[in-house]
This record gives C-alpha cells, sequence and structure tokens, in this order.
C-alpha cells in the first residue's frame, strides 16, 4: 500500500471514529458527564503509558522536563482539550449532538478566525467571505435556538485553541496525549475518589459491560488520535481538511436520524449557510493550493549564451 493510500485509510479511519463516538458515549449512561470525562482522562494516561513503554520512548520525558515554556503550554493544551472533551460529553449526554455537530463544522472557521487575531495572518478575499457567511449562520441559529449556540461555540474555539497550541508545541500525538492527560489526572482520580466516597459513582456499581466501556475510554480517545497522526504525516493539509468533516456530517446523522433530535427549517437553514460557508473555504483552499504547487513546480528556462 502506498503511503499515499495508507494516509487515506487513517484519516478516514480516525474520522469515522469520531463521528459514529456519541454511540459510544451514549452506552455509558448512567454515568453523568463529569464521571466520563474522569475516566477518559484517566484510561487516556494508563493506555498511553502502556504504549509508550511497548515503543520504549518515556525518555522524551526528560527533556520535556527541562523546557519550562513548554510546559506551560502543555497545561494550556491540557486545558483546552478537558473544555472540549466535557462539552462535548455534556452535548451527546444531555440530547444536543446536533449541536454537538455544529460546533465541529465551524471549527475550520474559527481556527481562521484565529489565525487573524492571534498569528496576525492576512486572510484572501474568499476566507472573509465565508468568514462572513459563518457568522451570519451563528446569527441565524441564535434566532432558531433563542440563545446563542454556545456548546457548539465552545467546541469550536476550545478546540481551534487546543490546534494552535500543539502547532507551537510540535510534540507528536502519543506523547502529547500522554503528557495532557497526566497534567489532568490527579484531578481527574481526586474527582472520582470523591464521587466514590460519596456513594454516586457507577464504576463497577452497574454491570462489567458498563465498567469495562469506562476503562476502554482510554483505547478510545487515544487510537483516533494516533490514526489522525499517521494521516496528518501522509496526506496533504488540503486533502486532510477535506475528510475532517467526515465526522461532524456523521454525527448531524445519528443526532437526525438515531437519536431523534428536532431540526426545524430555520436550524437547517443555519446549517445550510455554514455548509455555504465551509465550500467556499474549502474551494478557496484548494485553489491556492493548487497555485502553489504550480508556482514551485515550474521551471525557468536557463537563457542561452549569446553567440559571439
Amino acid at each position: 500500500m502506498t503511503p499515499l493510500r495508507l494516509g487515506y485509510f487513517y484519516g478516514i479511519g480516525a474520522y469515522l471514529l469520531w463521528g459514529f463516538f456519541p454511540l459510544y458515549l451514549k452506552l455509558m449512561r448512567p454515568a453523568g458527564p463529569m464521571e466520563i470525562l474522569a475516566h477518559r482522562i484517566v484510561w487516556s494516561v494508563a493506555f498511553v503509558a502502556l504504549l509508550l513503554l511497548a515503543m520504549r520512548n518515556i525518555g522524551f520525558l526528560r527533556a520535556l522536563l527541562r523546557r519550562p515554556r513548554a510546559l506551560a503550554g502543555i497545561g494550556i493544551a491540557a486545558a483546552l482539550i478537558a473544555v472540549n472533551w466535557g462539552a462535548y460529553i455534556y452535548g451527546v449526554t444531555s440530547e444536543r449532538v446536533v449541536e454537538t455537530a455544529l460546533g465541529y463544522f465551524i471549527n475550520p472557521l474559527v481556527v481562521v478566525l484565529l489565525g487573524v487575531t492571534v498569528l496576525h495572518e492576512r486572510l484572501r478575499a474568499a476566507q472573509w467571505a465565508a468568514l462572513g457567511v459563518g457568522g451570519l449562520a451563528v446569527a441565524v441559529l441564535a434566532v432558531d435556538y433563542g440563545r446563542l449556540p454556545y456548546l457548539a461555540l465552545v467546541l469550536a474555539f476550545s478546540f481551534a485553541g487546543y490546534v494552535l497550541a500543539k502547532k507551537r508545541l510540535g510534540l507528536p500525538a502519543a506523547e502529547g496525549l500522554f503528557v495532557e492527560s497526566a497534567v489532568l489526572a490527579l484531578p481527574a482520580l481526586a474527582y472520582l475518589g470523591w464521587l466514590g466516597a460519596g456513594g454516586d459513582a457507577t464504576f463497577g456499581q452497574v454491570s462489567v459491560g458498563h465498567t469495562l466501556l469506562l476503562v476502554s475510554a482510554g483505547a478510545a480517545t487515544a487510537i483516533p488520535l494516533l490514526l489522525f497522526a499517521g494521516a496528518a504525516n501522509r496526506l496533504p493539509l488540503t486533502n486532510l481538511g477535506m475528510i475532517q468533516y467526515l465526522a461532524p456530517i456523521i454525527q448531524l446523522g445519528c443526532g437526525v436520524l438515531i437519536f431523534h433530535e428536532p431540526m426545524p427549517p430555520t436550524r437547517f437553514a443555519g446549517f445550510a449557510l455554514v455548509w455555504v460557508a465551509l465550500i467556499v473555504f474549502t474551494v478557496d483552499a484548494l485553489r491556492h493550493s493548487h497555485r502553489t504547487r504550480r508556482a514551485t513546480t515550474t521551471v525557468v528556462p536557463t537563457p542561452h549564451p549569446a553567440p559571439r
């Protein structure tokens, strides 16, 4: 299998798993969102630690401990991904899967917005148009919901901030996930201990299958991230960007077709505006990538010397 095909295999696998993740979270009931989040953090540390031991790749921690700025960046990334995970779990368990899908649809637009405001990047006209249509979509959805779609915005901004933090850190997927989860592990363990002491924990109290589902949350978190890292190393960024819409499309389908969440005409119109913005954004990205490749592959002919 060629590296390009393998990259597509990894990328599609990652986004399929993320797309069907609401079905997995629903099976964890009656555990509450915070308990699920705490187990996700704790078992992620355990799973990735075993993976790194198998790969004999623990030595990176020594070098990392001598980089205080990197440790501070990891703390920020850990806080952002905890907010993202917690908001997503809350959305799924509170029958708001459609709104979580909206968050990941508008995430690419928020990444562009952060590029302008934080990294001071300059946008092309089509990118400004996509942002404008995306803002209009949020306004339409706010009218439909009777409020801002704050859950979708929290998901979009927290994950965009996490992507920005990860880009600056430059850590590989497994090592990055291990350190970020390790930062959150002590608060998560403390919460689980407090929950157990009060008799409110569901771990080990519902059924063997439910307990195994909570334990497997670590693998369910790490495997898509590792697949995504494998895809990112083999695919061009524009190709990877096209695949990323697979996950929110599946999440939207789960919310409407499986969980029977409402999709009134105004809400559908808001989603349609988001899709228009994404089409404009994607077409512009493809054109820009094509022009860049043409510019870099154009061979300038060497002039022949003038005859004497």
